[in-house]
């Protein structure tokens, strides 16, 4: 990859994550108003329609698209998906932007955790430290035993989990299958998965939050899109690590548009877990690279 690419790379990944951030504040205004399921079905039938879209556009169309030998791990990946970002945007009424993001942000860390048992990777002691203060930082943000603990902090928490496993999926995916594979089997399961249970809390929606539904219709495809591009461009180590200013732009909305307070046990919290976080994408780099 040349320096060129790689620059560009790193501005479209701090441009995903904006709208990945404002896409996650649409989300938070709509199921504050509706059900969330109705929500992120009508946002994956878009999504569907342009991952059909992108795959008609490939080398053997739809057929090829949709070819592997792994249907169940495929569809099992595309249905967790679906799952995950059902229980995120739940996370985002109960707790707002700012702290499901922070307790979010420590899915690397759990894709470095569960990389052995899944992947039969090893980690060694260094990564496993940086996953330790990892989760001294999730500690933080939550607080357990300084206050009266809410159960709603674990929804974030569950959310990371799932999409790490998700992650995870992906990677053992991509032994056989292509990320056109991957990317076909998720928009599909995921749309079949959300409505066939969203249609069951369908609810009338007005004209405004029609336009807010356009709107983060396109923002998912969008961030899609310019995250396809990214990983184009330039090698996932280089732009990875601009992936956590999403919880800068979300801590940002969440302030000026929601009103949410930004707490000092949350700020002390978040930069453990990004620290812990980048150090382990270090690692992994250095990995690779033969150290």
């Amino acid at each position: 990859m040349s320096a060129d690419n790689t620059r560009l790379g790193i501005w479209l990944m701090v441009a995903t994550t904006f709208v990945f951030a404002m896409q996650d504040g649409i989300s938070r205004h709509l199921a504050g108003e509706y059900n969330v399921l109705m929500v992120v079905m009508i946002r994956y039938w878009f999504f569907a329609a342009f991952v059909i879209a992108v795959a008609t556009r490939k080398a053997g169309g739809l057929r090829a698209a949709a070819a592997t030998e792994q249907p169940l791990v495929q569809a099992f990946r595309g249905l967790l998906l679906a799952t995950e970002i059902c229980v995120m945007i739940v996370a985002f009424v109960l707790l707002g932007l700012i702290e499901s993001h922070a307790v979010f942000t420590s899915y690397p860390l759990l894709i470095a955790a569960l990389s052995g048992p899944v992947l039969g990777e090893k980690v060694g002691w260094r990564r496993w430290a940086a996953i330790a203060v990892g989760f001294v930082g999730v500690l933080i943000i939550l607080q357990p035993g300084m206050r009266v603990f809410e159960i709603e902090a674990l929804v974030p928490l569950a959310a990371a989990f799932m999409f790490a496993l998700y992650g995870l999926l992906t990677r053992y995916v991509a032994r056989k299958d292509s990320a056109a594979t991957s990317f076909f089997w998720t928009g599909t399961t995921g749309a079949v998965m959300t409505t066939a249970i969203g249609l069951w809390f369908w609810e009338p929606m007005s004209a405004p939050d029609w336009a807010w539904m356009a709107l983060l219709c396109v923002t998912g495809a969008g961030g899609h899109f310019l995250l396809i591009k990214t990983y184009e461009l330039a090698e996932a180590s280089a732009v990875q690590p601009f992936a956590y200013l999403q919880l800068v732009f979300a801590a940002s909305l969440g302030l000026l548009v929601f009103g949410e307070t930004l707490e000092a046990n949350v700020v002390i919290g978040a930069t453990l877990v990004v620290a812990a976080g980048l150090f382990t994408l270090w690692r992994q780099r250095q990995k690779e690279l033969g150290d």
